[in-house]
């Protein structure tokens, strides 16, 4: 494809595809610190229903992860984009409407959660295997680059925008800025105009060995087994951190929503930053060795966190938070591009569907294993857990430019 020298934002498609990124991302965001805290807030959870929450929120990976990326694979990506953005609006409607009516349960929370992570699934796969199509493989790093930088934005936005609204309003209502963002993310997508082609249908498809062939094609290259292998220790340490983030804010520092989302934007402007960083730095330090070196350098800051008591500690360890997303984003562009620029066409959909499932296998178990460790040890010690094992994740992605490995 042909770009002009402004690049990739000279593209009309391309900046549709950015604002509904932007607007859906921002929904998103709302969603990761509003549905904890309804279970905190509204239904007064316990420390492990917090981490089960978080489990089942992150579990489709595990139940359709495999078979999502098969069957993407043999249709086009951007009506899925388009059907799993509005069905999640709906989805995520039916918290308010049930509190409001007094019938919001743990439960139905649970139930609201599993069906928004398989949803989510489907749409995660699908974007990510449609940006190849959109901007060609040469304009890859720019394209994630620039969606990371929006996704990063929408990361500060999303906590500024809830923190106040679950203090005015609560958090089951503070829900409907993500049922509005995800539902105007879903309509813009139908305005991009540029036609994708049709995968080449096979003479007879088969899900089990469409599946096989992609866990084949990923496990098979040493650089893309170490990344999500990498990515899968990382996850599952993020998650059981993230777990117990929220009630250590809330129950251990005294923190008020407000508080907590002002942390957790902090944690986005590291992101932002890094988002504008990543491509720089991937020049300069060499895309392989960027995978590595980020969480080596910017993991250890999170056990800043666990040390902190209210008062001035408490800024310290946000910007050690910070520091965290900074090096996450950065990692994420330069192996979300090296899996892309690896992996035929045909093969997009069932590449990033195995990666997904094998990189955030371990996310539900984190969540779970969060919740126990919270509800056994307390909130403190089961952040010390966290930050330690997302360090370790390190050695992992160091394979990904081991000497004499192919790709």
């Amino acid at each position: 494809m042909h770009r002009r020298p402004s690049g990739l934002l000279s593209d009309p498609d391309f900046r549709r595809l950015l604002t509904a990124t932007a607007l859906g991302q921002l929904g998103d965001r709302v969603v990761f610190l509003a549905l904890p805290l309804v279970a905190i807030t509204a239904l007064d959870a316990s420390a492990f229903q917090v981490g089960l929450l978080t489990a089942l929120t992150t579990a489709g990976s595990l139940l359709v992860g495999l078979p999502a990326g098969a069957w993407l694979d043999r249709t086009r990506k951007r009506p899925v984009l388009i059907a799993a953005d509005l069905a999640r609006a709906l989805v995520l409607l039916t918290v308010p409407v049930a509190w409001w009516a007094g019938r919001l349960t743990f439960r139905w929370l649970c139930a609201v959660a599993l069906t928004h992570g398989v949803l989510t699934v489907f749409f995660d796969v699908a974007h990510v295997s449609y940006l190849p199509h959109l901007v060609g493989r040469d304009h890859l790093v720019e394209g994630n680059a620039r969606l990371s930088a929006v996704r990063s934005v929408t990361t500060i936005g999303g906590p500024a925008v809830a923190g106040p609204l679950v203090g005015g309003v609560g958090a089951p209502a503070t829900l409907l800025a993500s049922v509005l963002g995800m539902a105007l993310s879903g309509l813009l997508a139908t305005g991009i105009r540029g036609r994708e082609e049709r995968p080449e249908a096979t003479r007879r498809p088969r899900l089990g060995r469409d599946i096989g062939a992609g866990l084949r094609f990923v496990l098979g290259r040493p650089a893309l087994r170490a990344v999500v292998l990498g990515d899968a220790v990382f996850n599952l340490f993020l998650v059981l951190y993230q777990a117990m983030l929220l009630v250590y804010l809330e129950r251990v520092i005294g923190l008020s929503p407000f508080g907590i989302g002002l942390i957790l934007s902090g944690m986005g402007c590291g992101a932002l930053l890094g988002a504008l960083l990543a491509a720089r730095v991937a020049r300069r330090v060499g895309q392989r060795t960027v995978i590595w070196l980020a969480p080596l350098l910017t993991c250890p800051p999170t056990a800043l966190m666990p040390l902190a008591r209210p008062g001035w500690s408490v800024g310290v360890a946000a910007a050690g938070l910070a520091a965290l997303s900074l090096g996450g984003v950065i990692r994420v562009v330069a192996q979300s591009s090296l899996q892309q620029t690896l992996t035929p066409d045909r093969l997009l959909g069932r590449m990033n569907a195995t990666a997904r499932f094998v990189s955030w296998g371990g996310i539900p178990l984190g969540g779970l294993l969060g919740g126990t460790s919270g509800s056994a040890l307390g909130p403190t010690a089961t952040l010390w857990i966290g930050a330690t094992g997302m360090t370790l994740s390190a050695l992992p992605f160091s394979r990904v430019a081991e000497p004499g490995h192919r790709p």
